[in-house]
């Protein structure tokens, strides 16, 4: 009985927690949202070289894989909430930055300010993990799709942000649109001091079994790669796809209103996520995921029409959703509550490392190679991260049976 009251307990206060990091998620993952936006547009007016052009989205993504290590220290020491507090006050500052380097016409310092913006979105990317720490077993896949689902309302918010303050400057095209950027992170400072994350001692205490003893685990190598296959091959196609389309003779709008699809696809099946994991397990709905991911590629491949293009970045969406948020939820399976902040630190230092190779990638190699090798590059990825992880469930059901 007392048990029972323990995680009823425990799950009312994680919900609290999954319901408050939604909102940050809303907030904080708006800033990539804009960067991406508007990074392209605003290097295309400052670069010298227009091969540099898309250097300030790539270096976001950079930017957060050169954060997590970092920010999971920072938050070992300070306590969940602590982070998230100064973690918003860096993205104002990346926001300010970027805005700067617009208002003076510095690529550089533009660079610079989207770096910065990536450092703010790897306390961001946390958030899904912050959600499952106080949850009981049963509820941290639905805790961790509850926090995914904000960032639907991230992209709202990001897009919207832009349309309404891209002419505020006149002068300096899009400036207003950062600096509202970095309104939107000092408004998640609001909603982030609310979080009742566990205490400090817990985070801090230097316990637990070595990294790299964590990280053998072959559960570990198969969750991990399944993130950062899901994650990597999605970020690859996307940004290869609105340069793909325009090559194909499509207009802009139309690249942009697949992309918009793409973003809906990628985080509305989270009002549902969590629910279908606990039907079908985490390892059936990250295989899911993947087999879509591979399905977008073979209509990425059957034709060159808005549709094939459309249809392809909707299951590109779709497969990201159930990989990433299965994967997600497997990783929390690899360790033990003292060790949860390192090994997060490196699993998203893995994950958001090979985004950031496949965004600077990606766009030259659709230049060079065209859509088709894109798409094509998409089946070894899937197929390994598809044995390991259909192989881990394979065991665990043995394991299973023979108790």
């Amino acid at each position: 009985m007392n048990q029972h009251v323990q995680i009823h307990e425990g799950d009312r206060l994680a919900k609290r927690n999954a319901l408050i990091l939604t909102g940050a998620q809303a907030l904080g993952g708006a800033n990539p949202a804009i960067v991406v936006s508007l990074g392209g547009l605003v290097g295309t007016q400052l670069a010298s070289d227009q091969t540099f052009a898309t250097v300030p989205v790539s270096l976001l993504q950079l930017g957060i894989a050169a954060g997590v290590i970092p920010a999971a220290m920072l938050m070992r020491r300070l306590g969940r909430r602590g982070g998230y507090l100064i973690g918003a006050l860096v993205g104002a500052s990346g926001a300010s930055v970027a805005a700067a380097g617009v208002v003076t016409r510095d690529f550089a310092l533009f660079c610079l300010g989207t770096f910065i913006c990536g450092l703010y979105g790897s306390f961001v990317q946390s958030y899904r993990f912050a959600a499952a720490d106080t949850a009981s077993p049963a509820f941290k896949a639905r805790a961790i799709s509850w926090v995914m689902l904000g960032g639907l309302a991230a992209g709202v918010i990001g897009p919207q942000s832009v349309y309404w303050t891209r002419d505020l400057t006149p002068a300096a095209p899009f400036a207003a649109s950062f600096l509202a950027q970095g309104a939107l992170a000092l408004l998640a400072i609001l909603v982030v001091s609310q979080l009742h994350a566990p205490p400090v001692a817990a985070v801090k205490a230097d316990r637990g079994r070595p990294l790299g003893e964590i990280m053998r685990q072959p559960k570990f190598v198969a969750s991990v790669i399944a993130a950062l296959v899901a994650y990597g091959l999605m970020s690859f196609v996307m940004t290869a796809a609105p340069i793909a389309m325009v090559a194909c003779g499509h207009s802009v709008g139309e690249a942009a209103l697949g992309i918009q699809w793409h973003v809906l696809a990628m985080y509305g099946p989270s009002f549902f996520t969590g629910r279908l994991i606990e039907r079908f397990g985490k390892e059936g709905v990250t295989i899911a995921g993947l087999v879509l991911t591979a399905f977008a590629a073979i209509v990425g491949l059957s034709g060159l029409s808005v549709a094939h293009f459309w249809i392809a970045l909707v299951l590109l969406g779709l497969g990201w959703n159930l990989g990433f948020i299965g994967a997600t939820s497997l990783v929390t399976d690899c360790y033990r509550p003292e060790e949860r902040v390192k090994v997060q630190a490196a699993n998203d230092f893995l994950v958001f490392g090979s985004v950031a190779i496949a965004s600077f990638s990606s766009g030259g190699l659709v230049s060079h190679g065209g859509w088709d090798t894109v798409n094509w590059m998409v089946f070894p990825p899937v197929a390994i991260a598809l044995a390991l992880v259909a192989w881990q469930h394979y065991q665990r059901k043995t394991a299973s049976a023979a108790v």
